[in-house]
């Protein structure tokens, strides 16, 4: 039988060389509590990401979240985008915020900086945007916005791997942003994630938050928690490093052939216009369709052809009730959620499977 053909499959590196980590972290007998893994990738990160910031790993995006939520001591409403995964809203909420939604750009997919002019009001402690499929926000637009009424500006850059806005990392605009190393991202430790920022006292609170706010072994900096990331993760991290070169030369041959093959299909386009001056990571493949009927219809073929896909971001989070937002406020998000669809893409997929993926596309829009 043929094999599914999933949305997104994890790259894994060769396993001899995820082996030849392992040997050192069995020699050395050290697992976790800042092994020097830990410290080689945070240094390997920084610099292959060309980032001027502070930089911790933990064990997952989610905690980066919520670590730097309550680093900076950020209580109550913030404004931010409903057009995410549900971890942007769900974190905030954890952390004793109320997620206040503006609605997004349709070209862009990002919040849009108009819709949080018009949310911001005395009650606003921040602004939480998200780097939709890595396509950069209006950072300028936000940091004036921000700057103008003296809250912090946050970036969830989950999807946003090595992305660069004007050559300069996407990672060095605003106060801070957290990045995903989860499984299903473009690098990845298994699950993990990290926190950068130019502050230095919101990084020193980072770094002893992250392991339970220990100042040595019998005093305390405060109340932490336990978001360590350990020394196996970071040896998968720093493996999948070592192939970002072919990593990112194979998504973006793929993203390509998709791009030539959906030029001769009338009903669906690539589901985003990139940001200028964007050098983009190609970490999904969004298409957009004229609507939800149509790509249902395609959903079901795609899947009886054997190839899996995503409704990502399906439903709105403030359709979730993840948050607070009028009636209408949402309404371009609304509309887009219901006719957006990820198709598949990983370094495993290959040309013939795009080829089909997209016949298989075009047959459904021509057939009742």
């Amino acid at each position: 039988m043929k094999k599914f053909t999933h949305v997104t499959e994890p790259h894994l590196p060769p396993l001899e060389s995820y082996v030849r980590r392992l040997d050192g972290i069995w020699d050395r007998c050290h697992l976790t509590n800042n092994g020097p893994l830990i410290q080689e990738l945070e240094q390997r990160l920084l610099s292959d990401l060309e980032s001027d910031q502070y930089l911790h790993c933990v064990a997952n995006g989610g905690l980066a979240l919520q670590l730097l939520l309550r680093a900076m001591d950020i209580r109550g409403e913030i404004i931010t985008t409903p057009y995410s995964y549900v971890a942007t809203s769900s974190c905030a909420i954890w952390e004793g915020c109320t997620p206040v939604f503006a609605d997004i750009d349709p070209h862009t997919l990002c919040i849009d900086p108009q819709a949080v002019e018009a949310m911001v009001t005395p009650s606003t402690k921040a602004v939480l945007a998200t780097h939709v499929f890595g396509n950069p926000c209006d950072v300028d637009a936000l940091e004036t916005i921000c700057s103008k009424h003296s809250i912090p500006l946050l970036f969830d850059a989950a999807h946003a791997f090595g992305v660069t806005l004007r050559n300069r990392s996407i990672l060095n605009y605003g106060d801070a942003s957290i990045m995903s190393l989860h499984a299903t991202k473009l690098v990845h430790s298994v699950e993990g994630g990290f926190v950068t920022t130019r502050n230095d006292a919101v990084a020193t609170r980072v770094e002893w938050m992250r392991r339970f706010g220990h100042d040595g072994f019998e005093a305390y900096h405060g109340a932490g928690i336990n978001a360590k990331m350990s020394e196996l993760h970071a040896a998968m991290a720093l493996c999948v490093l070592d192939e970002l070169d072919k990593i990112r030369d194979i998504r973006e041959r793929l993203c390509g052939l998709y791009h030539d093959a959906l030029n001769s299909i009338e009903t669906v386009d690539f589901a985003f216009e990139l940001a200028p001056d964007t050098a983009w990571n190609h970490c999904y493949m969004p298409v957009r369709f004229n609507d939800e009927t149509t790509l249902l219809k395609a959903v079901d073929r795609l899947e009886s052809a054997g190839y899996g896909t995503r409704r990502y971001f399906y439903p709105t989070l403030d359709v979730c009730k993840l948050g607070h937002s009028s009636s209408d406020s949402c309404a371009v998000a609304h509309d887009l959620a219901k006719r957006i669809l990820c198709l598949p893409l990983s370094t495993a997929l290959t040309a013939d499977q795009v080829y089909e993926v997209t016949e298989v596309l075009e047959q459904s829009m021509a057939s009742p």
